[in-house]
């Protein structure tokens, strides 16, 4: 299997909250309750190193409160050379109603310095030079965190590129636009989250398909765009292929999009062919909505799952001569 390193900026603590209606205002009680090491980047290390893989996890954490990272890296098996620095990372709610609606309450993150982000690109060049520790994949995932801006984000994607890694990269805003410029490998956004970058709605198809074929030709080799129940758009040198997952009631998506990058890493770094590659990905991805957490492999209906995800190469598709 693969080396992989995950960066996540900005981790935080997920307290997931379960009830079955959010009433503002009053006394709720919860159905269930869970705090767990997280962040973007954690919850794609999780899955990869479920499929195999060796993963090493980096990027911010804050130094007084490290002790559930720490119980999850070692019950995920993954290296952890995470930078400690001065203070909390920070705790995000996650609150789950029982129709599926996810109310998310997120802080914004411990303050990084100059010099803290000066050791991460240090390191990084350190772990890059060494043919031990040199990754065969980098994933950029989640937020960032004041101190960080956009531009560094798209500096941090330069420099990995430039060192001939392949860069998976999964945010939004504006640092998705940075990154986007930077040319990473691969980008997955939402709909929602390429709405500004796209310049239009995309709340059909058309347009999605449209968005990722930009995507493409904007120098992207893997473009990915997710749209929950109405499926998965991936555009590369394997063509134009779109997924639709089957239906299952909802109850957390938290973790749906991080499940789909992770598994869809596995496939193009296993070699799987693209049909092979997109069905498992995502059928995993509709397999986590139904519980918090990532998307678990080991589920007994999910040979099923896998059987019910309708793939298929689009029609012959022009990307100015992108498809050979």
């Amino acid at each position: 299997m693969a080396r992989v390193l995950t960066l996540t900026l900005n981790p935080a603590l997920d307290l997931s909250v379960g009830l079955e209606r959010l009433v503002p205002g009053e006394v709720n009680r919860t159905r269930e309750t869970h705090l767990t090491a997280a962040g973007k980047g954690v919850n794609v290390a999780r899955v990869l190193a479920g499929l195999g893989h060796d993963v090493t996890v980096s990027g911010f954490l804050g130094g007084d409160n490290d002790g559930p990272f720490l119980r999850a890296f070692e019950a995920m098996d993954v290296e952890d050379a995470f930078l400690r620095v001065p203070g909390e990372t920070r705790i995000n709610a996650k609150l789950a109603e029982a129709d599926g609606r996810v109310t998310d309450i997120n802080g914004p993150g411990t303050a990084i310095d100059v010099v803290a982000w000066q050791r991460l690109l240090d390191g990084l060049d350190t772990r890059i030079g060494d043919p031990r520790r040199r990754p065969d994949a980098v994933v950029i995932a989640g937020s960032l965190p004041p101190g960080v801006a956009a531009d560094n984000l798209a500096e941090l994607t330069a420099r990995l590129r430039g060192a001939g890694l392949p860069v998976w990269v999964d945010t939004s805003g504006e640092a998705l636009a940075h990154a986007i410029d930077a040319r990473p490998t691969a980008v997955k956004p939402n709909e929602q989250e390429l709405v500004a970058w796209a310049g239009n709605p995309l709340d059909t198809s058309e347009s999605r398909l449209a968005a990722a074929l930009r995507l493409y030709a904007a120098g992207i080799e893997e473009a990915v765009v997710s749209a929950g129940p109405a499926g998965v758009l991936w555009v590369s040198r394997r063509g134009a292929w779109q997924a639709v997952p089957p239906r299952l009631p909802v109850a957390s998506t938290v973790g749906a999009g991080d499940t789909l990058l992770a598994a869809l890493l596995h496939g193009v770094l296993s070699g799987h062919p693209p049909d092979q590659a997109l069905r498992l990905a995502t059928a995993l991805s509709a397999e986590s909505v139904r519980h918090l957490g990532v998307g678990n492999l080991h589920a007994a209906d999910f040979p099923q799952l896998q059987q019910q995800t309708r793939v298929r190469r689009l029609n012959d598709v022009d990307a100015g001569g992108a498809f050979a």
